[in-house]
Formats: structure tokens, sequence, C-alpha cells
């Protein structure tokens, strides 16, 4: 694939930023539970907020990515602290701030995204 996108995996949890076919950086991730699940597809970044919070759960979504209607990717507390235990109400969760960080700079507006199981 040419050019530069974002790929993550439901089944092995993780998200890549990949370039050419080279991969610029892997992040692990935490994604919708079942009833609340991440939407599979082609996506695009549509909206980028720094210091979002959610205004349905009052929680903070440090560095979202918006690619499907709420959905965004973003750096996650709980992921942080609990690991594995737990799910989101559909974003893709990131636990590793300095990489999420070192992705959002990376990142504009229109980034292709890609969300397979």
């Amino acid at each position: 694939m040419k050019g530069t996108v974002i790929c993550a995996s439901k089944k092995q949890r993780k998200l890549w930023m990949v370039h050419n076919g080279r991969i610029l950086i892997t992040l692990d991730a935490r994604f919708g539970r079942a009833s609340e699940p991440t939407a599979e597809g082609v996506h695009t970044i549509y909206w980028k907020d720094k210091n979002h919070v959610s205004s349905v759960y009052g929680s903070p979504m440090p560095y979202s990515m918006f690619f499907y209607r709420g959905q965004a990717i973003h750096y996650s507390s709980d992921f942080s602290r609990r690991g594995w235990n737990g799910a989101s109400h559909g974003c893709i969760n990131i636990r590793n701030m300095s990489g999420l960080k070192w992705l959002w700079n990376r990142t504009p507006t229109g980034r292709k995204v890609i969300v397979f199981k």
C-alpha cells in the first residue's frame, strides 16, 4: 500500500502507523465491548481534539482522533491502569501516552484508518 495509513487489529489488540508498507510505530490497543463494538472497515480521521472530554461519559480522552461517528483513537488512563481488563464504548483506547502523542503529531485530518478483526 502506498502512503501512510493507521491499521488496527481487534484480534491482535494492536494499532500501527504504516508508511509505504513499513511499520513506523506499534501500540497496544483496546477496543469496544461486544455491546458497543468498534466499527470495522476503512474510515478517515475527520476531527482531532487534543484535550477532549466525553460529553456522554464525562471522561478525559486526551489526543482524540475521531474516525467514525463518536468513535476515536485516544489515550485511556483506565487501560493504562487496568491493562486488558475492561473495554471501551467503541473507541480505540491506547495506553502509551508518549506513543500516542507521537502518532497524533503525525496524523492530519483525512488520514485513512483501517479497523479489522
